[in-house]
This record gives structure tokens, C-alpha cells and sequence, in this order.
């Protein structure tokens, strides 16, 4: 393909893009396949001969989009939101072209600076700490990681590490393996399962705090089990908060759990995966108060601040904290700027070397919707939340049970689980829209989250009248 087979392609391709997207809510919002769909779809091997476009075009519609859970409809309500605007595609398409390995300055310094800068935006948008932000001659800053799930992995590394280099330089003899043998890490039961994740990665423990009656880690939990765990000799060093939990949305109290990790000494992530995007509204600012006492904090702009998966910021207070744990230079990869002062080599902030041009997504939609625009965005999304919260509660057959605080809705029908799983089982079946599950406790809970760039009051009033009529069979098949 030359140049001018790509100008005729690359518009094909676009109108191909628009519309599907124009017309995904006409589509079935879950795919009707089974498992093993595709390979009887394709060749056993790779076509000797080149393929033409058209054919590939005709395949994607045949082939790929059968199988395909769409979820850009305005009827998927499952899980969170993940981002998708044209502007952040069309920035997609120009970090492929320029097709940057941006691991260091040298390796290309606007994919460097860009992104330094963007994370500054993007933390005076949330009005984070100062310390969080690189400025001009700060310690802290932000990177771009490819998940929440990557960020608290790097922030447990990070701390892992910093404890063993305090703990040796206290204790000469003390070895690495000895130390970490110790190490137990903490978060609240409701805590997304990547925190487990990135213990077992880390090889350490991790305890899980219970939370309180509005799903939530207090101090007074925390403390007890940091008590207890030093009695016992094992060394306390990690505590991840979860602002707005997969779950139900709920939030760890900062301004409890922040103080004591201070005093102890222990080095606290905050984890608002999907809340965080929220937190640029000031009248959600509120629930960051406390993020003054974290040493690391993340969220993913990729779920609900219109910037395309993946794109995961991350900010620490000292820098140095992180790289210091992953620093290597081989000769290869050294260059004159290396130790400038300026935050120059990224690939000492996360586990993979090389990056994509990630921040022009950032900028190009940060520039075109503007901080208001993308404010406008999360309420209406809040507010479709709270139109779905308040049909749920006119019906008396079912109850919310989660407080709705942002764009997600946690409701059952009041009864066994038995017959919530009935529900849920009939109104995935339907494929008219898509949900899924969470246990609060003991309860089988269905999650209704806002999810589509394109939802409107409409789709939700749809979604509503598909539910309850769901739940009328469901009932009358349980009294026969």
C-alpha cells in the first residue's frame, strides 16, 4: 500500500469508523456467539498471496463484528465506561504514524515533554497537591501507565523497594529475602482484585481490611490489623485506597487512613480507577480530600474522560521514589540529557521499555472539549445515574442497594439471590442490553452502570421497561 492507496483507504476507513458508530445502537449490544466462533471462519494458515482491501472491508462485517460486545451502545450498562471520542481517535491514528518508541527524551522529546505537561493539565484540572505536579523544578509528576492495574503494580515495587534500602541501611546484615519474607500490604475487602494481583507479582502479602456498612475502609479497621500484624513480627509498608470500588462505588475515607499511614510510615496508593475522572467537577472535588497523604495516586482517563483505552495517568510526590526502584542504563540506551533535571527517561517509570505517543490523546481532546466540555460530560452522565436510581426506587419489587454517588446504580430485586441470578441470566439472554453482577456482602447485586459516550435519557427509560418486564417473568416463574 502506497501513500495514495493509503489517502483513498484511510477515508474508506474512517466513513467505516463514523459509521459504525453512527449506527451502533442498532446493533445487538452483545454478540450471539458461541465459544470457538471464529477459527472455523478463517484459513488454517496466513493467504501466500496478498488479500485485496475490499475483501478484508467485507470480512471485518462477516467475520469480526458477530463477535463483537459493543461497548460503545448506548445499552451497555455493564462494567465502567471506557472512553471514546473522534478526537482522541484521530490522535490514535497520528501516534501510529509517527510510530514513536518514546522509552526516553532522546528517543523522541516531544513524546516526553507532551506528556510531562499533559500530566501537569490534567493534576491542575483535578487540583491535586503541587507535589504531585513536575512544573518547572518539581519532585513529584505524572506518567502515563497502560492500567490501574500497572500503577498500583509500580507503586507496590516502588515501596517495596524503599523499605528494604531503609530497613538494610538500618540493619546492614538484614537480607532482601528475609525483609520481604515480612512485608504484608493492606486494602479494604472491597478493593478491585488487580490489588491482589500486584501482591502476588510482588510476592507479599496483602491483607484485606473489612469495610464498614457503606463499603468503605476506616482507620479504626486499619489500625487493628497493623496492631496485630506488628506484634507478629511482620513488617506493615503498603495500604491502597480505593476511591469509587468496582463494586458499588464506594469510597475509602482518606482523611482517616491518610494520617495513620503517615505516622507508620507506610506508603499510600490511591486507586480511583473510574472515579477519578469525576473529581475534575467541583462538587465532586470533595471526595479527594485526603490525596494531600498519599505518596502515589491514579486513575484512568481511558473510562470516563473521553481519552481512548489505554491511558492510565499516574502521579507520585517523589519521583525518585519510583525511579530509583527500576533504573537501568545500559550504554544503548544513555544520552547527554539523561541527567538534565527535567523528567527525561519514562521508561524508568513503568515495567515495559518501550511507550506510545499516549499524551497527544490527552491533548487533542483536552484542547477541542475543553475543561468545561469534559465537565458537562460526567454530570450528564451522573445525572442519567440518578434517573435510573429514582425509577428503581418508584418500583417496590426492587431496592438500591448502594448509595449512588457517580454514574453507577447497584439494585436488586428484593428476595433470594436465586432469583436476581434469574434476572440477570433472562436480561443478558435478551441481548437488548448488556449488564453485570456484583456480591455486596452476601447479596446478589446487578450493577447499572452509564456507559456510552451517546447515552441518552431514552436509552436509560428503555433499559428501565426492559428490566422490570424481565423481572415480571422472572417472578411469575418463580410462583409456579
Amino acid at each position: 500500500m502506497n501513500a495514495s492507496e493509503f489517502r483513498k483507504r484511510g477515508k474508506e476507513m474512517v466513513d467505516y469508523v463514523a459509521n459504525y458508530l453512527e449506527g451502533i445502537e442498532g446493533r445487538q449490544v452483545y454478540p450471539d456467539v458461541e465459544p470457538g466462533y471464529l477459527r472455523p471462519l478463517l484459513p488454517a494458515a496466513a493467504p501466500q498471496e496478498p488479500d485485496t482491501f475490499e475483501d478484508i472491508i467485507n470480512d471485518i462485517e462477516k467475520i469480526i463484528m458477530p463477535g463483537v460486545t459493543h461497548w460503545h451502545s448506548p445499552y451497555f450498562f455493564a462494567y465502567f465506561p471506557t472512553a471514546s471520542s473522534y478526537p482522541a481517535m484521530l490522535a490514535d491514528m497520528l501516534c501510529g504514524a509517527i510510530g514513536c518508541i518514546g522509552f526516553s527524551w532522546a528517543a523522541s522529546p516531544a513524546c516526553t515533554e507532551l506528556e510531562t505537561v499533559m500530566m501537569d493539565w490534567l493534576g491542575k484540572m483535578l487540583e491535586l497537591p503541587e507535589a504531585f505536579l513536575a512544573g518547572k523544578a518539581g519532585e513529584g509528576g505524572g506518567v502515563i501507565q497502560g492500567s490501574a492495574s500497572e500503577a498500583t503494580l509500580m507503586a507496590l515495587l516502588a515501596a517495596r523497594t524503599k523499605v528494604i534500602h531503609r530497613l538494610q541501611a538500618e540493619s546492614p546484615e538484614l537480607t532482601q529475602a528475609a525483609i520481604v519474607e515480612k512485608l504484608v500490604a493492606y486494602s479494604s475487602d472491597q478493593a478491585h482484585s488487580s490489588v491482589e494481583r500486584a501482591g502476588l507479582i510482588g510476592g507479599v502479602k496483602l491483607k484485606a481490611i473489612p469495610s464498614d456498612s457503606n463499603f468503605a475502609m476506616r482507620v479504626s479497621a486499619l489500625q487493628e490489623a497493623l496492631e496485630r500484624d506488628k506484634a507478629a513480627g511482620l513488617i506493615p509498608f503498603f495500604v491502597v485506597a480505593t476511591l469509587g470500588t468496582t463494586t458499588c462505588c464506594s469510597f475509602d475515607n482518606l482523611l482517616e487512613v491518610g494520617p495513620i499511614c503517615n505516622k507508620e510510615g507506610l506508603w499510600l496508593h490511591i486507586d480511583a480507577a473510574y472515579a477519578g475522572s469525576a473529581f475534575i467537577c467541583p462538587e465532586f472535588r470533595h471526595l479527594l480530600n485526603g490525596v494531600e497523604f498519599a505518596d502515589s495516586f491514579n486513575f484512568n482517563p481511558h473510562k470516563w474522560l473521553l481519552v481512548n483505552f489505554d491511558c492510565s495517568a499516574m502521579w507520585v510526590k517523589k519521583r525518585a521514589d519510583l525511579t530509583g526502584a527500576f533504573r537501568l542504563d545500559p550504554t544503548y540506551l544513555k544520552h547527554s540529557h539523561q541527567d538534565s533535571g527535567f523528567i527525561t527517561d519514562y521508561r524508568h517509570w513503568q515495567i515495559p521499555l518501550g511507550r506510545r505517543f499516549r499524551s497527544l490523546k490527552m491533548w487533542f481532546v483536552f484542547r477541542m472539549y475543553g475543561v468545561k466540555g469534559l465537565q458537562a460530560y460526567i454530570r450528564k452522565h451522573v445525572q442519567l445515574s440518578h434517573e435510573f436510581e429514582s425509577l428503581v426506587r418508584q418500583d417496590p419489587r426492587f431496592e438500591i442497594c448502594a448509595e449512588v454517588t457517580l454514574g453507577l446504580v447497584c439494585f436488586r430485586l428484593k428476595g433470594s439471590n436465586k432469583v436476581n441470578e434469574a434476572l440477570l441470566q433472562r436480561i443478558n439472554s435478551a441481548k437488548k442490553i448488556h449488564l453485570v453482577p456484583c456480591h455486596l456482602r452476601d447479596k446478589f447485586v446487578l450493577r447499572f452502570a452509564i456507559c456510552s459516550r451517546t447515552v441518552e435519557s431514552a436509552h436509560v427509560q428503555v433499559a428501565w421497561e426492559h428490566i422490570k418486564e424481565m423481572a415480571a417473568d422472572v417472578l411469575q416463574a418463580e410462583r409456579k
